[in-house]
């Protein structure tokens, strides 16, 4: 089975690859990646969403795309010249609130439970405040991290850190996850509902 056959892209993706392709931007999420973000949102009606690192808002469109009416999504970026690619592509959803700002502090203020569903996209939530980004995560919601496959974007000493993110995510025991070695390395983690 080709798993890219049947994918069909939101229609604003094209516009942003374009864009992010101009940019030179190497970190922006792949179609798997994107196809199974917008399944797990569509799994949370009028859910809340988090995109730690919105990059040019490609991982933002596949978001959305899954979406429904009711649900918001919150996407931050440090970067805001190249977020300004979402923002001109996707700004004008209602459901899409964008923020550019340092994506810890913005977890860090949220309050626990907060999130039906946490993106990961950026070093914050991933390798720094990984335990306020899953402690957001309400009961039964994820939390999501890709590009844990050697990418060409890396920079030195990264795959080192790697393992280590991995290690605390499979000690998480309030957590259940599963690490993909498909599309750039996918790990899903859903929070367990509270003991009765």
């Amino acid at each position: 089975m080709n798993d890219l056959q049947y994918l069909e892209f939101p229609p604003q993706l094209a516009q942003i690859l374009a864009r992010t392709e101009e940019l030179k931007f190497t970190m922006a999420s792949e179609p798997r990646t994107g196809a199974l973000l917008r399944v797990l949102a569509a799994s949370k009606p009028a859910g809340r969403m988090l995109e730690l690192g919105t990059g040019t808002g490609v991982a933002t469109a596949w978001l959305l795309a899954g979406m429904d009416a009711q649900s918001t999504l919150v996407s931050v970026d440090v970067h805001a010249s190249v977020q300004q690619v979402a923002r001109d592509a996707l700004g004008n959803d209602p459901r899409l609130s964008i923020q550019t700002e340092d994506a810890a502090a913005l977890v860090r203020r949220q309050p626990p439970h907060s999130f039906d569903l946490v993106f990961a996209d950026a070093m914050a939530g991933k390798y720094e405040a990984l335990d306020e980004a899953l402690a957001v995560v309400k009961p039964g919601g994820y939390y999501i991290i890709d590009d844990m496959l050697p990418q060409p974007s890396w920079p030195d000493g990264h795959a080192d850190k790697v393992p280590l993110l991995m290690a605390k995510l499979s000690a998480k025991a309030e957590f259940q996850i599963v690490p993909m070695a498909w599309a750039s390395g996918v790990v899903i983690a859903v929070k367990k509902a509270a003991a009765q």
